[in-house]
């Protein structure tokens, strides 16, 4: 939305140091402190602070807004039991701290199934498009919700986001180009949060010409690490690489067979 109102480019940048942020008397923190970011590292890394500051540049109902055409606290408009509305409350209610909270995902709540419809509006340059359990036989009519130029930009930081240097290298699929954002979030329990935590990765494929949209959550995982880069990228990667081979999707990327490629770190992520 920042990108779209003009009020930020790619290469803007953020002083996130030094890796917290107050708002209305609550601690907002990074994993670890990042220093100064351009915008589009603020996504590549995953960046709280950064994220926060340019969201408390824009008005709550712009956001509400948002977060609205892209089906976020709306009620899937399919014929399926258990398509929740999830939630959104009315931006005339928010307090600056809530606003600031609901840029990175906390204070609003949505499905995975609402998670891949959003993802749409990148892959489709712009527009958001219906979702259907059923197979169609004519495309799809959605509704312009940004710039094609806005959309293919976030595609370019999703990119960033991974591969090396951002929070999910293992999202990486051989033969093909991706892009996508790790979430990680503790699990409410009562009125706060306790040390359960769900894991997810929501990304496209191929980056220049998306033709699938992936969504991977992770309930409670308990393998040693709960990190959406660590546990739902991988997943992930295996989809993509099999989807896009069944579809006769040819490759965007040189493969290199026989080649061991040492592990890439991912970058912490906050939540």
């Amino acid at each position: 939305l920042a990108l779209e109102k003009k009020m930020v480019t790619p290469m803007t940048v953020i002083d996130t140091a030094p890796g917290r942020i107050v708002i209305g008397g609550s601690t907002i923190s990074d994993s670890h402190p990042h220093g100064v970011l351009t915008v589009a590292q603020v996504i590549q890394k995953s960046s709280n602070v950064g994220t926060v500051k340019m969201a408390m540049r824009l008005q709550p109902r712009e956001m509400w807004e948002m977060f609205t055409h892209v089906g976020i606290g709306q009620k899937p408009q399919i014929d399926f039991p258990g398509a929740v509305t999830g939630r959104l409350r009315p931006y005339k209610t928010w307090r600056p701290i809530e606003q600031a909270t609901m840029s990175y995902g906390y204070g609003l709540s949505a499905s995975l199934f609402q998670l891949a419809r959003a993802y749409t509006v990148f892959a489709r340059d712009g527009v958001v498009l219906p979702l259907s359990m059923l197979n169609q036989t004519e495309p799809a009519a959605g509704e312009r919700v940004m710039s094609a130029e806005t959309a293919r930009t976030m595609r370019q930081f999703l990119q960033l986001a991974a591969g090396p240097g951002g929070t999910a290298p293992k999202a990486q699929a051989v033969g093909y180009s991706v892009g996508g954002k790790t979430g990680t979030a503790r699990k409410q329990e009562g009125k706060g949060y306790g040390n359960k935590y769900r894991a997810w990765f929501v990304g496209l494929a191929p980056i220049d010409k998306p033709r699938i949209v992936v969504a991977v959550m992770v309930d409670e995982p308990s393998k040693g690490s709960y990190f959406g880069g660590d546990v739902a990228a991988p997943v992930f990667s295996q989809v993509v690489q099999q989807t896009l081979r069944m579809l006769g999707v040819p490759p965007d990327l040189d493969v290199k067979p026989g080649i061991v490629a040492k592990p890439v770190p991912a970058e912490p992520e906050s939540f």
